[in-house]
Order: C-alpha cells, then structure tokens, then sequence
C-alpha cells in the first residue's frame, strides 16, 4: 500500500471516533469539523516521518482539541469582557475539560452521534445525509449517489440540517431510551448505507472498502446492544455479516471483480456467515417480516448453498416478491431482474426493468443488467449502448474493467463466444444490500 494510500485509509477510519468526541465536548458541529480536519493536516505532515500512532483516533482527538481551544481562545478575545463583578478566580476551565476528553472512553461516541444526528426535529431525508456527512465523513457526491440523486440537492439538504444544528433547534443531550427507540429506524438505515458504500466498490480501494463494511457492522452490533430483541435490527446485522462474508473473493489480486457464480466459496468466511445465519433464524422466530429480514434471508439462501448451481432461485424470487411489497424500489425490482433472469429467461428480465428506465437513468448497475439481458438475447448493437452507458456511470476502474470486458467479447465473431452466459457484477446478485 502506498504512503498516500495508508494515510488516507487511516485518517478515514479515525474520522467517527474523533469527530464524536470533539463533537461531544465542544458542542459546536463546524468547530468539531475544522478541528479534525486541522489535525489531519498535521497528521499528513508528521506522521510519514515518525509511522503511524498506536490509536490513530486519540492523537487526532489530542490534536484537534488543541486546534479547538486555541479557536476558542481567538474568538474569545474579540468578545468585550463582562463586568468585574462577573469574572470568577475559578480555575482553568480549559484545562479540565482537556482533562476529561484525554481520560474519556470515546469508542461508543459514534453510536451516540448517530442518534443526534437522527433527531425527530430533522426531516428524515436530512437525518440520514447528515449522518453520513458528519460521522462517517462520505463525501457529497457518495451520499448524493446513494440516494440516486443530484449532488447540488444533496449538498442543500446537508447545509440546510446543519444550519438547524448550528442555530441550537437540535440538542446535542444523549437522547433517553424512549427517544433511541423513536430514532432507531433512522439510524439503522444509516448503517445500512455506510456497509452498502464500502461494498460498493466505489474506487476508494479494497482498504477503504473494508473500514466502511467493518465500522458498520460493528455499529449494528452496538445497537443490536441496545435492542436485542428487535428484528430489524437482528435481520440488519445478519445481513451485513453474511455480505462481508464474501469479501475475500470478491475481487481478484488485480482488483477486478469476480461474479458471484465465479467466487471462490472457500474463501468466504465460515465464522461470519455462521453469526449471521444465527441472527436471522432468531430473527424470523419473531414472524415480523420486515426488509433488512428479508434482504438477510436472501443473502442466507446463497451462504447455504454449497455451489452456485444449489442456489434456490425460486425461493428467492419470492422473498424479492415480499421485499417489493413491503419496501418498493426500483432497486429491489433491479436486483430481482437478476433472479427472474434465470428462472425464466433474459427476456423476462429484460421485460421487467424496461420501466425503470426514467428512474435508474444515472444508475451503473441499470445499464450493466441491461446490456447484459440484451447480450443474452443476441441483441448486440442494443447491448453495447447500455454497456457504454454503463461505462460512462461507472464509480471506480474496477466497475469500468468489467463492462469493458462484456464488449470485449461483443466485439468477436459470433462463433467464437460459444455459448457464454452473460452475468451482471456482483451488487446486482441477487442478496446483495441495494440502494434505497
């Protein structure tokens, strides 16, 4: 890994942990902001010539608390004083509060600055871009992508949550166990969209990848803490642990993707998928369907299956059935193409995204389906337009690589594709975590 490469993969993970407790002792969003991203400048300068810290997290936390309190100490001297009468001899009310923050155990900081930022007084659709902005540190155009929309509106609907924070409408006060339970949904779908960017391959490189996957699943193990007879959230961490599960093969040592009917099973880890089978079986006892259930479910039927060829594609046909009832999506309907696809023919795919058209018009994995149902059926001109809209959307080289090679075999006389069976990349398998 390059030096630019681990800089950036540490200071990205780091980035919940400090930003929390910054935020936490000094109750000011953009101040906690401009501190981590000071400290991250000098951790850029420094830490090439002396290596890494042991806890990246507290030394960014140390920095950026310095960074804040001389930021205080400059804003205070433009201030008039009070009265005489108002000044104390009181001690150094800095120094204790550096005091607090070096001795204070800020690991579960992040889960409680999910449900500040998913406070009922925000509309949801700004809970859950704040969220990603702030604690998870997504760029614009990441949670722009998530959502399927523009990064202008998105930028707006994060300047306008934190102009809400900032003029004192939202407390920063850890909500009751009532409120928790009030913003539960919120932050579970907040996790949910940070595992499904680090899953995405977005071309931030397969380290970034896994630090976005394993912080999420460990925040879906500190809410399953929090309520650990929920479905939902017993559905949510199983689906997330079988997905990770694969990890390992998904990609190859060139950083290519490989499908899922071409993975390496060997490779996925035992000790995950055993913990999410686990949790989805305690969760369907509860008979509660909900969608992180049924999206578990899904991903439990391609674990079970000792090869591709065992996968029950028509048992998971119907449980995409129930997720499109209870959770519409032209995602979902997207992924069930897929499934749809090989029971019954690339042309009863095909029939069934036509209509998502206007709605997935920016999406990569449209155009990917698309021209690979269109491949199937000998529709070569039309296939190679899809796949160079494909191209033209893709998020990372990984995601272009595999279109390019869809073209590469459109571009060989026909005898000599044989009778390949065309596949689509491995978010659109069946079982994996959609966008919203």
């Amino acid at each position: 890994m390059s030096e630019l490469a681990w800089l950036g993969t540490s200071l990205a993970s780091a980035r919940p942990r400090a930003v929390a407790a910054l935020l936490r002792y000094f109750r000011d969003l953009d101040l906690a902001e401009e501190a981590f991203q000071e400290a991250c400048l000098r951790a850029l300068r420094t830490w090439p010539q002396t290596g890494q810290p042991r806890d990246p997290a507290a030394w960014l936390i140390f920095v950026g608390r310095n960074v804040a309190i001389d930021t205080t100490r400059r804003l205070k001297k433009q201030e008039p004083l009070p009265p005489d009468e108002l000044i104390s001899d009181l001690d150094d009310a800095e120094s204790a509060l550096a005091e607090q923050l070096d001795n204070a155990d800020y690991r579960d900081d992040i889960l409680r600055l999910l449900f500040i930022c998913c406070h009922p007084d925000l509309p949801a659709t700004q809970q859950i871009a704040l969220a990603l902005r702030i604690v998870s540190g997504l760029t614009v155009k990441q949670i722009a992508r998530a959502f399927l929309l523009n990064e202008r509106a998105m930028e707006q609907r994060i300047t306008r949550a934190k102009a809400r924070i900032a003029n004192g409408q939202v407390p920063f006060e850890t909500p009751s166990p009532a409120e928790r339970a009030e913003r539960g949904a919120a932050v579970a779908a907040m996790v949910y969209l940070i595992f499904n960017e680090g899953y995405s391959a977005s071309g931030d490189g397969a380290a970034m990848r896994a630090a976005l996957c394993e912080e999420a699943i460990r925040l879906a193990r500190l809410l399953l803490r929090l309520f650990p007879a929920e479905p939902e959230i017993l559905g949510l961490t199983a689906l997330l642990l079988l997905q990770h599960a694969r990890a390992a093969a998904r990609f190859d040592a060139d950083g290519a993707i490989i499908l899922l009917e071409d993975q390496d099973r060997t490779l996925w880890s035992r000790s995950l998928i055993a913990e999410g089978l686990a949790l989805i079986d305690k969760a369907l006892r509860h008979r509660q369907p909900g969608p992180y259930q049924i999206q578990a479910a899904i991903a439990a039927l391609h674990a079970r299956a000792a090869r591709f060829d065992d996968t029950d594609w028509a048992q998971i046909d119907r449980l995409y059935a129930g997720l499109e009832a209870l959770q519409p999506s032209p995602v979902v309907t997207l992924n069930r193409a897929v499934v749809v696809a090989r029971l019954n023919g690339p042309a009863a795919g095909l029939e069934l995204i036509e209509p998502l058209a206007p709605q997935l018009s920016g999406y990569f994995n449209f155009f990917g389906v698309k021209g690979a149902l269109l491949q199937q059926l000998g529709r070569d001109a039309e296939a190679k337009v899809a796949f160079d809209h494909a191209i033209a959307l893709a998020n990372s080289a990984a995601e272009a690589a595999h279109i390019r090679l869809h073209l590469d075999r459109l571009s060989r006389p026909a005898p000599e594709r044989g009778q390949e069976q065309e596949t689509t990349r491995p978010l659109s398998d069946p079982g994996s975590c959609g966008r919203p």
